[in-house]
């Protein structure tokens, strides 16, 4: 019997694929995309990105490829690079084609714009001879005119009719290594489409909820739609789709999993909102250990806790922690046993060197 089985999530088993050297469905963990938003012709500028995005955590990374400069050019990238690279491709397969031959670990097509079904098969067989697999990227808001015309407007039958279609293409040409998102920036929209394809087919899903807005409100919007897939076992892969710096893509996806505890990396925080009974400054405090902590990416988890009214039993749920007292006796758990007291001044100090500490423990 499991110790609290309210937190388990029973993951649907899909087809495993690979993306160069990133394993994708099956058995393997949920992994974390991002995508530059550099010029891809601008190899300094987004190798530099792409490195910046690997060392926040990214395991995949896309790239768009809208012109034959920029998906030749990925020659140059990939090689400079961890992380393997999807080509994102619209309107034109020939860039597909390029990008294949230049050395991206996948093809990300969309069905409304890629072209005819000879094109497709075109696709394909550039991915064969190249090992890429592909991503059938549906959008709501780029679906195939003929579908369209046939539902009226972008629902779940047509995104799921637009991926399904797709996928018999592909498996018609003996071609399975592939994965499929159906994407909407509504977020309804997005989980039963999701939902739907995930009833019908046993290949891996890479989940996202597009153009979600900025950090602040795309964070949340994302986590909703991608949160209540993965809840149901629903998804091999993620995104998160903001409009900033693409690092916080990889940040915010990580904090979506790691709040459901299904994959971890660097500090997990938890810290209560402070009111009138905090006996230090809790939202300062946890800033500071923040960007103080933002170095360590093997999982950890922290409590902050203002005063005594649920420090302690949030200290005795992770591996260290902090229950604020009056008169500088604040008291400091490891392990959720109490350690020390500290002093207000000495807070970030003792948390940083405690964690630090955990860290190196756990590679003895």
């Amino acid at each position: 019997m499991e110790i609290r089985p309210h937190r388990i999530i029973k993951r649907k088993k899909t087809r495993q694929i690979n993306v160069g050297s990133v394993f994708v469905g099956g058995n393997s963990e949920i992994s974390v995309q991002s995508m530059t938003n550099t010029l891809t012709t601008n190899t300094k500028a987004t190798v530099k990105q792409i490195k910046d995005l690997e060392e926040a955590g990214a395991d995949i990374v896309r790239v768009s490829c809208p012109d034959q400069e920029s998906s030749k050019n990925l020659r140059n990238i990939v090689k400079e690079v961890s992380a393997p690279i999807v080509a994102d491709i619209h309107y034109h397969y020939k860039r597909a084609i390029e990008a294949a031959e230049s050395g991206a670990s996948c093809l990300r097509i969309n069905p409304g714009n890629i072209g005819s079904k000879e094109r497709i098969l075109e696709v394909v067989k550039s991915a064969k001879d190249n090992n890429c697999s592909i991503r059938v990227g549906v959008n709501a808001g780029s679906l195939d005119q003929t579908i369209l015309e046939k539902y009226k407007e972008p629902c779940p039958e047509a995104l799921v009719e637009s991926a399904m279609y797709n996928v018999k293409l592909l498996e018609d040409n003996d071609f399975f290594n592939f994965k499929l998102s159906v994407k909407s920036s509504d977020v309804f929209l997005a989980i039963k489409s999701y939902e739907k394809l995930s009833e019908i087919c046993n290949y891996p899903l890479h989940l996202g909820i597009t153009e979600a807005g900025s950090l602040f409100s795309g964070s949340i919007k994302s986590s909703i739609g991608i949160g209540q897939l993965l809840m149901k076992g629903i998804g091999d892969t993620i995104r998160v789709s903001l409009s900033d710096d693409p690092v916080h893509e990889v940040k915010a996806g990580y904090e979506i999993l790691k709040s459901l505890n299904i994959r971890s990396r660097g500090v997990k925080i938890i810290s209560c909102p402070s009111c009138a009974r905090q006996a230090f400054p809790v939202i300062e405090t946890v800033k500071k250990l923040e960007k103080k902590l933002s170095h360590i990416k093997e999982p950890v988890t922290l409590s902050i806790i203002g005063c005594v009214v649920n420090g302690p039993g949030e200290a005795a749920q992770t591996e260290i922690g902090l229950t604020g007292g009056g008169k500088d006796n604040n008291l400091l758990y490891l392990s959720g046993l109490p350690h020390k007291k500290v002093a207000n001044e000495d807070i970030i100090q003792k948390v940083v060197d405690l964690v630090e500490n955990k860290v190196k423990e756990k590679h003895l």
